[in-house]
């Protein structure tokens, strides 16, 4: 990829730190921005943490990346962060809007990313530190203000005594003594407004929401609730927009982060939440932003129906809701208890009550049975829909095939489920039903043999939008394999095929009829002749269909289904 003329130009500026000064005094705004860009991807915090600190524009946007960009190093995340502290007291600065969503990855990549946990702790603490900076800052100046008003008290005091009684009842005392007062009440009234405020940008961002509130007022604003918000917002600088992985190591530092009011306001737009109870749950929801919130990732949390059913009331208060994830969260209703099918109706009626959710994930659940029950109180269709592991039954996929989600699905994962001829009907009505909008399939470890990908073929490739496609852990001999293959290079869409490792290609032993879970850990053949051979026969049908778009791979761990949206 061949870079502009003013990205090579700003990766030259800021490899020498020490040339700086002389130009960041200069430099236009219209600048800043690849400046910084070239800052992170040289790895250059110092850099990173100058531009910041005097960033003139209302919003800096640094989360999300484009293809092949890496992500920030984790010095220059934390720059970055330290310069917005230092910028609320530097007037250069306009910053009021940082957005950090999509900035996080996994840790210990390549160039020593900053981590989703690692990110969620370094905020926290950041406004937490940045509150209470402000508070030392206040009470300094409020010492100060009561300082020079005691001298003053005591500088008139000793003028008193040194022209003694007789103009204390004179005219020229009774001046002298009204003089003094009103000097003492200017003093203390700019010490109760100076109290109240910490550094330029803190008055003019004052000011400005003071004249806001008043021309709210002359038209009618709405009181109350309303006031309230505008008091605590009235001490914001800057709104820290970014996405949250909370766990029970980092919930106290959030809580706290996200229960302070000061200088910066923690907001949320996705969070993640990890081994956390069903009242730790519900106590961070009561803490994030109604109006900003748009998914809610909830892993390994023991939540049972009736906790799930408790929190799905405070979901609905996010307007904005369109994700909701569930991975392992302990919903497994197969086991007989007491009151349980009164807590599935209460959950499928809040589950209803998300009119903007477009995302649904159950992960591993264990609902057998209970599809309709989920999914038929939805009041809009749902576009991505994820079912691993959550044993579904024929009647499931049968009533899955025949609801109006059918048609909008854009993303199904039906891994881990296994399909056999009695759901084979419901499955290919499914892709029958979803074949104008349908872009990425997931049918991993479902137990697919030749015969019944054979059956299934002809209405998968009826899906021609669909762009991904992984098939893994199903045993499929090396004819069927070349089948899938064969029908892949007909559908133009398809980019990536994620195919599994024919039955030939294991080692001796293997049972007929294996698992997912076996096929995952038999060995392969050691000879490498083997799976050369596979390879050339899978190559050799794309190269004769012409097709060099189109992506073959067997490697479970590395497979990507985003990347043909990137």
């Amino acid at each position: 990829m061949v870079l502009p003329l003013v990205n090579l130009c700003a990766k030259e500026v800021v490899s020498d730190h020490s040339s700086s000064p002389g130009w960041l005094g200069c430099v236009p705004r219209e600048l800043y921005r690849p400046l910084l860009e070239a800052a992170f991807s040289n790895c250059r915090p110092l850099a990173v943490g100058e531009l910041v600190q005097r960033w003139p524009e209302r919003t800096l946007r640094a989360g999300g990346r484009r293809q092949g960009q890496s992500p920030p190093n984790r010095l220059c995340v934390q720059a970055l962060l330290l310069a917005v502290v230092r910028g609320l007291s530097d007037k250069r600065c306009a910053l009021q809007v940082l957005d950090l969503c999509g900035l996080q990855c996994e840790e210990g990549g390549v160039g020593d990313p900053m981590g989703g946990w690692s990110l969620t702790v370094a905020l926290s603490t950041m406004v937490v530190q940045a509150r209470a900076a402000a508070q030392r800052s206040l009470g300094r100046e409020g010492e100060r203000e009561r300082k020079r008003v005691l001298a003053m008290e005591r500088e008139r005091d000793v003028v008193k005594r040194e022209r003694g009684g007789g103009l204390e009842e004179g005219e020229g005392g009774g001046l002298l003594v009204e003089s003094v007062r009103k000097e003492k009440e200017e003093t203390s009234g700019c010490l109760r407004e100076d109290q109240q405020v910490k550094g330029v940008r803190r008055r003019m961002e004052m000011e400005r929401r003071k004249e806001s509130a008043a021309v709210a007022g002359l038209a009618g604003g709405k009181v109350g609730e309303g006031e309230a918000d505008s008091k605590v917002d009235s001490e914001v600088v800057v709104c820290v927009r970014a996405d949250l992985f909370v766990n029970a190591r980092s919930w106290e530092r959030v809580r706290a982060a996200l229960g302070t009011t000061g200088p910066l306001k923690l907001q949320c737009r996705y969070v993640r939440v990890e081994e956390l109870s069903v009242s730790s749950i519900g106590s961070l929801l009561d803490l994030l932003p109604r109006h900003v919130l748009l998914g809610v990732d909830i892993r390994y949390s023991c939540l049972g129906v009736a906790g799930l059913a408790l929190l799905l009331p405070q979901l609905s208060m996010f307007p904005m809701l369109s994700s909701l994830r569930l991975h392992y969260c302990n919903l497994d209703i197969r086991r007989d208890m007491a009151g349980q099918e009164g807590a599935m109706k209460e959950m499928s009626q809040g589950l209803g009550k998300l009119s903007q959710l477009r995302r649904l994930s159950l992960t591993a659940l264990r609902l057998p049975g209970h599809l309709r029950m989920l999914l038929s109180s939805f009041p809009q269709p749902l576009e991505v829909l994820e079912l691993p592991y959550l044993s579904l039954t024929p009647a499931d996929l049968s009533y899955l095939s025949c609801s109006p989600h059918a048609s909008s699905l854009q993303q199904l994962d039906l891994s881990e489920n296994r399909l056999d001829e009695l759901a084979l009907p419901s499955v290919r009505r499914l892709f029958s039903q979803a074949s104008s909008c349908l872009m990425q399939l997931s049918l991993s470890g479902c137990g697919l043999t030749d015969g019944l990908l054979a059956a299934m073929l002809p209405s998968l490739s009826c899906c021609r939008g669909l762009k991904s496609l992984s098939l893994a852990l199903n045993p499929l001999s090396l004819a069927g394999l070349l089948d899938l293959v064969r029908m892949a290079v007909r559908m133009p869409s398809l980019r990536q095929l994620l195919y599994p490792n024919p039955l030939e290609d294991y080692q001796p032993g293997l049972p007929p009829m294996p698992s997912s879970a076996q096929l995952l850990d038999w060995p392969l053949d050691e000879l490498v002749e083997v799976h050369e051979a596979t390879s050339l026969q899978l190559d050799r049908v794309v190269m004769e269909s012409g097709r060099s778009d189109l992506i073959l791979t067997c490697d479970l761990l590395n497979y990507n289904k985003d990347l043909v949206e990137q």
